[in-house]
């Protein structure tokens, strides 16, 4: 069946099968699932992203210009809490993956829909609990909770810890039910090399998510109870190690790192292909690599303890292992590139996203290796150098592959088309906006600006300047955003079934799906987004 032929919507999709409050909130449909959480977590980035302007316009004047010092450190505080722990890590598992995962591999849910759904609750019993901690009084201790500082700090640290700690339940929740449901749901014909590289990086994520998110939990319970109860566990004065919650803490967020960062390159990997009209060059190597950084991941928590004391030849062991995640990325880098090179290549905006990607995740990953070179951290450590490298590497990268998932899956969730020239608008503005916010942080880390910092010399300010009028593109380019997609859902034409004419499995099914995502049992008996046959993929 050609995709572009007929009705683009079946009679009865997941949308409207059910129209009542109640049978949104009570779902155990995966794709219903997936759509509050991606309201969740677009809500998240707002809030984050308000967090960040204030700090942004903040930082115009060299000395207090609209917000006192400890607001200041509220903010920064708010800000990465938000981003980190309620937008980046589950952005696109928990809402991407919930929706389009099953449909990849034929399946008609997850392989627990209750627990799938306990999982959204969870997330939002954990972000209101961190939002009441918020609207109390904040938190000053940085979205890393340093102790001692965070055990004796007298903001509100204890309901955002216990926030943040409830949220990682929904994270391990979600990890089971995705590993589980790769094991057991596969459509007939899908073999292990015929799965869909973004199923395969959501299958890495998912093993660091199990294994990593309870030692954030044991961390933060730990700092819970020396709040509470005095006990001295980290804080010195009372014989306890700081330096002991750095590598408790490091040994998560560091392979968090990834859980934010290999879903990102997933859905990468399907853009590439879907508009490069061409098979992955080297699947077996990317679906490898991915499994190779998430091995590193868990082994490399020492390149952010450098200035801690540690042993110097502890220091540079870190410092290798770090390296080694640059080559496996390259395989990956080096594989899309491959993949685009010859193909016939049309530039959508979703592409258009995939090029920010690959620009940030190089520049930022290039100066991730130059880090883990400890003679050059001693001078960058906690310096803007650090904070323009994670938010290139971290929050770029996420924030490029969520937009390019948001676009590219639009037509699949909802069966509406948005605004092409709009879209490319926004598209660029957000590209260059990022740029140009966090290229001049580079700049002050390596003048020596500490990161954090209320105050700085006059002679750094046209950056900060510059970094500000960046983040001012930034909202202007999410707005834009926001206000098209908004309309699309109103009055955007109707998508056909397949309106990029892809092959990925995720087509096979209809824009937007059935409710159980396909009215005819589904058989995969081609390589996912093949494209040397010249027939479309059938719509089941």
């Amino acid at each position: 069946m050609n995709p572009s032929a007929g009705s683009s919507q079946p009679a009865v999709t997941y949308l409207n099968h059910e129209t009542t409050v109640r049978s949104w909130l009570l779902t155990r449909d995966h794709k219903r699932i997936g759509v509050m959480f991606l309201v969740g977590v677009i809500f998240a980035l707002l809030l984050g992203g308000i967090f960040a302007m204030v700090l942004r316009i903040e930082l115009l004047t060299p000395g207090p210009t609209i917000i006192s010092a400890l607001t200041y450190n509220r903010m920064f505080t708010l800000h990465g809490v938000t981003m980190v722990w309620l937008f980046m890590i589950p952005a696109i598992p928990s809402a991407f993956g919930n929706f389009v995962l099953p449909i990849m591999l034929g399946a008609k849910d997850v392989a627990f829909p209750r627990l799938n759904l306990a999982s959204l609750y969870i997330y939002v019993a954990g972000s209101l609990l961190t939002l009441f901690g918020m609207l109390w009084s904040g938190a000053d201790t940085g979205w890393t909770f340093y102790t001692p500082y965070s055990t004796t700090s007298p903001t509100a640290v204890t309901p955002i810890l216990l926030g943040v700690f409830v949220i990682g339940f929904s994270t391990i929740i979600t990890g089971l039910n995705f590993i589980t449901t790769v094991h057991t749901l596969r459509a007939p014909g899908m073999h292990w090399t015929r799965i869909p590289l973004f199923v395969w990086t959501i299958y890495g994520t998912s093993i660091i998510q199990v294994v990593a998110t309870p030692v954030l939990g044991m961390v933060l319970l730990l700092v819970f109870f020396e709040r509470v109860f005095g006990v001295g566990i980290f804080d010195p004065s009372r014989g306890g190690d700081p330096v002991l919650f750095q590598h408790m803490f490091w040994f998560y967020s560091h392979p968090a790192v990834y859980i934010m960062v290999l879903p990102a390159m997933g859905v990468i990997t399907e853009v590439v292909c879907a508009f490069s009209r061409k098979n992955i060059f080297g699947y077996k190597m990317i679906a490898a690599s991915t499994f190779g950084i998430a091995f590193v991941g868990f082994l490399s928590w020492g390149h952010h303890m450098f200035v801690s004391g540690q042993s110097t030849f502890g220091s540079g062991i870190f410092g290798v292992l770090s390296m080694l995640v640059a080559i496996f990325t390259a395989i990956k880098i080096f594989n899309w590139v491959a993949t685009m090179y010859g193909g016939s290549i049309e530039l959508r905006v979703p592409l258009l996203y995939v090029l920010g990607f690959i620009f940030l995740l190089m520049f930022g990953g290039m100066t991730g290796v130059a880090l883990a070179t400890t003679s050059l951290d001693v001078h960058w450590h906690d310096t803007y150098f650090i904070v323009a490298h994670f938010h290139y590497i971290m929050v770029g990268a996420v924030l490029m592959a969520f937009l390019a998932a948001l676009h590219y899956w639009w037509p699949k969730m909802f069966g509406r088309l948005y605004p092409e020239r709009w879209s490319f608008l926004a598209a660029m503005t957000i590209i260059f906006g990022f740029i140009v916010t966090f290229l001049p942080q580079f700049l002050l880390g390596n003048l020596g600006m500490p990161r954090r910092y209320y105050q700085y010399p006059a002679e750094m300010q046209w950056l900060h300047v510059l970094s500000t009028a960046g983040a001012s593109l930034l909202a202007f380019g999410f707005g834009l955003i926001a206000v098209y997609l908004l309309w699309s859902l109103r009055y955007g034409p109707e998508s056909e079934p397949n309106p990029w004419g892809s092959r990925g499995y995720e087509w096979h099914s209809g824009s937007p799906p059935a409710p159980h995502n396909f009215t005819e049992a589904p058989r995969f008996e081609r390589e996912v987004h093949d494209y040397t046959v010249p027939e479309a993929p059938r719509v089941y």
